[in-house]
Parts: C-alpha cells; structure tokens; sequence
C-alpha cells in the first residue's frame, strides 16, 4: 500500500538549535528534485488499500540518488542517510532521527521500483530546470553518466 505525500517541506528539525546551512549540497539538490513527478511515478508501483504501507518515492528515490552519487554499498547508504542530517532532509525527514531509515534489504525493492535510466532521466531534468533558473551550478554531467 502506498501513501501519497504533499512535498511542502520547509525545514527539518534537528536537537540542540542547529540549523541546516542552505549551501549543502543536499538541501540544494532537494530544492531543485521535482519530487511531486517522482511520487507520480513511484506511486504506479502500488496497487490497494491493504498491507503494510510502503517507505515514501521521496526516500526511496533519494536513497537511490545517494548510493549512486557516492557509490556507496547498500549498508552504507542506510548509515549515511542515518547519521547527516542533511541526507536526511534530502530524503523528506520532518525531524532528525539516529534510527535506521529502513533496513539495507529495502534497497533491492527501491531498485525495482525506480530504474537507474529514470534516476537519469530526473536528474537531467532537475538540473535543466535549476540551470536556466541560475540557481544550481554544480555539473550535471557526472550525474548522468550513472
């Protein structure tokens, strides 16, 4: 079963009054995914309103883009994404957790359920859209070559 999510997220609330810095990368990259399109697509994957609800296109697809980004094992991506905050953010976290995200197995069900060729794809699209707004300019290049 999948819920839907509105993708409005503003901050992500971290202990101790620390604040994220606008200028990571990752709070970047969240500023300029479409993840409204991601849902949509992600969300065809699922079909009825019963059984366990499934971990939302925005973690999924943001687990994704960060194994292939830093080229990270399964387990790996799973304790990175726990442990910075800004993964975190990236991923739609609404708070900051020290829990797993999901155990490293689920990595195989993301896989299934967003191809690299759309991972590809997305990318393209993001930084297209962020370019000619001037906003981002880190080079897309590498990322398409995923």
């Amino acid at each position: 079963m999948y819920q839907k999510k509105i993708y409005e997220q503003q901050t992500l609330e971290i202990p101790f009054g620390v604040e994220l810095n606008s200028e990571n990368r990752w709070v970047k990259l969240a500023a300029i995914m479409p993840w409204e399109k991601i849902d949509r697509i992600y969300s065809k994957n699922f079909s009825g309103e019963k059984g366990q609800v499934a971990k939302t296109s925005r973690l999924a697809f943001g687990a994704l883009y960060i194994k292939k980004r830093l080229m990270l094992s399964d387990e790996e991506t799973m304790n990175q994404i726990r442990e910075n905050p800004s993964m975190q953010y990236f991923c739609g976290y609404e708070w900051y957790t020290t829990e797993k995200p999901f155990d490293s197995s689920l990595m195989v069900r993301f896989r299934k359920r967003i191809s690299a060729k759309m991972i590809k794809e997305i990318t393209k699209e993001a930084f297209a859209k962020a370019s000619k707004k001037d906003s981002e300019q880190a080079d897309p290049v590498e990322f398409y070559n995923m």
